[in-house]
């Protein structure tokens, strides 16, 4: 089957849909991906993919289109362009493709937008697309600060409802979207898949290296508005006295350095920011975590999703220690594995990271986190259900 991935983002940026498309490709399908000029999470495009370099490459069996957009920059005038620019530039990329695909699979991510270049292909071709949902529209705007009165929410609305809708089949990786597509989308006539994200193999191989007589706790992912790592900061203001306790911050963002200066600003000594690391020096990270830390923003829409961190800190083994609410909570609870307070809730934090130190249960959490990821988010059944999903697609074109 020869599939066409639409997804604004790919290797070298951080994304399970690069694992996704190489799996893909070693069922035997034959994988091309459109995609942007790699730029996340620092917001400039990197050096080597600039002036025109790297346009068109195969990598790992996957052919990829690298569309011309603008770099994400770190405010909202430049996310919105760079939004813009990946989706007039790959609808752009459509028009002229001269290879035809047997069905299209579009990644959606931020921007909603992404999804426009494969209907395009899908109204040119009669093709049918399958959307995987991992961050819902316009719910995000509003986590970023517009009002639903908005005029801007508005146009999203509208325009997240026409894209929804034009697809053929959406999966979601929150049962909780569900009630969003249902209720504030009107989604017609589709069945939605539930189909969770799974953890990158590396962390299921890990190996636990103890640093010190210290109790780690370990952020490892995005640092943005969203993911609320001041929370974290701030935890770790309250516990300045307990010299026994680090916290150890992975990753880079858009709030990197408001975390980093509001550390300095509190004169902390008991955290360390790291920057973003490549994927293959992540397992070290993990393996020095007593517990893995997760936070979110204290927001409705936010809350429904279920960040793809929570699975590689189950397929770690990890305890989860997290300030969030909704669906994450949810699931942590269910999974018996760790503890949670509610999002933005950093005194609260505190107070769990010291009840999680004097637990006698932290073993029987590690393990609860490694068997909840089994039976529920391995990889064999993503792929698997991913694959069964696009033939079954491909088999009703007309």
């Amino acid at each position: 089957m020869k599939i066409l991935v639409v997804c604004q983002y790919y290797y070298p940026e951080p994304f399970r849909i690069s694992d996704i498309c190489e799996s893909l490709v070693r069922k035997g399908h034959d994988v091309t991906i459109l995609t942007g000029l790699p730029n996340y999470p620092e917001g400039k495009v990197l050096a080597e993919y600039r002036r025109g370099n790297k346009r068109n490459e195969i990598l790992n069996g996957v052919k990829i289109l690298r569309c011309f957009e603008i770099g994400r920059g770190d405010n909202k005038v430049r996310l919105f362009l760079n939004y813009f620019s990946f989706t007039v530039s790959a609808s752009l990329k459509v028009l002229f493709l001269k290879e035809k695909y047997d069905v299209v699979f579009v990644n959606q991510l931020s921007p909603i937008t992404m999804g426009i270049p494969a209907i395009l292909y899908k109204k040119i071709h009669k093709k049918k697309v399958f959307l995987y949902c991992l961050d819902l529209w316009p719910a995000s705007l509003t986590a970023g600060g517009i009002r639903e009165n908005a005029f801007v929410y508005k146009v999203f609305l509208k325009l997240s409802r026409w894209i929804y809708n034009s697809v053929d089949s959406i999966a979601v990786t929150s049962s909780m979207f569900r009630d969003y597509f249902n209720k504030t989308i009107g989604i017609k006539g589709k069945e939605i898949q539930h189909m969770p994200q799974y953890a990158e193999n590396l962390f299921t191989k890990l190996v636990n290296e103890k640093l010190d007589d210290k109790y780690n706790f370990v952020f490892a992912g995005n640092i943005g508005d969203m993911q609320s790592v001041e929370t974290i900061v701030k935890a770790a203001f309250e516990l300045r006295s307990r010299t026994d306790i680090i916290f150890h911050i992975v990753g880079d963002g858009s709030k990197l350095e408001k975390c980093k200066e509001l550390s300095k600003e509190y004169k902390l000594n008991n955290i360390i920011f790291y920057g973003r690391k490549p994927l293959n020096e992540m397992p070290q990270f993990y393996g020095i975590a007593d517990a893995m830390l997760l936070t979110l923003k204290d927001n409705k829409e936010i809350s429904s999703t279920l960040p793809g961190k929570v699975q590689s800190y189950m397929a770690a083994r990890k305890p989860i220690i997290a300030a969030i609410n909704g669906e994450a909570k949810r699931v942590i609870r269910e999974a018996d594995c760790g503890f949670c307070c509610d999002a933005e809730d950093y005194k609260g934090l505190a107070r769990l990271i010291i009840k999680f130190i004097k637990s006698v249960k932290k073993d029987r959490m590690a393990q609860n986190s490694y068997d909840y990821y089994v039976k529920n988010y391995s990889k064999e059944k993503f792929i698997e259900m991913l694959e069964n999903t696009l033939i079954n697609l491909e088999a009703t074109n007309v």
